[in-house]
């Protein structure tokens, strides 16, 4: 299964403000998870439906499927992208 990746004009503010070595890896994660369907973790109790995990970092995601897309909402370092989330 496949997946188009749209992307939340919060997440790619978000993605802006990060250091280009990990903006070039969550790319690449993203656009893997888009293209597989692999490495989305499902969430509890977030308002969000999934994560994908990128080094210390966490892109949190809703998949759609009517439409097969794969919406980014939020990116940040696992320290505090639950909290910010909520």
């Amino acid at each position: 299964m496949s997946f188009s990746v749209k992307w939340d004009p919060k997440a790619a503010k978000q993605l802006e403000k990060l250091p280009r070595d990990v903006v070039v890896r969550i790319l690449a994660r993203v656009r893997l998870a888009g293209e597989t369907a692999r490495f989305l973790e499902p969430l509890t109790e977030h308002e969000y439906g999934y994560k994908i995990r990128a080094g210390d970092y966490r892109i949190l995601v809703d998949v759609s499927y009517n439409p097969d897309e794969l919406i980014v909402r939020f990116v940040g370092h696992r320290k505090s992208v639950y909290k910010r989330t909520q």
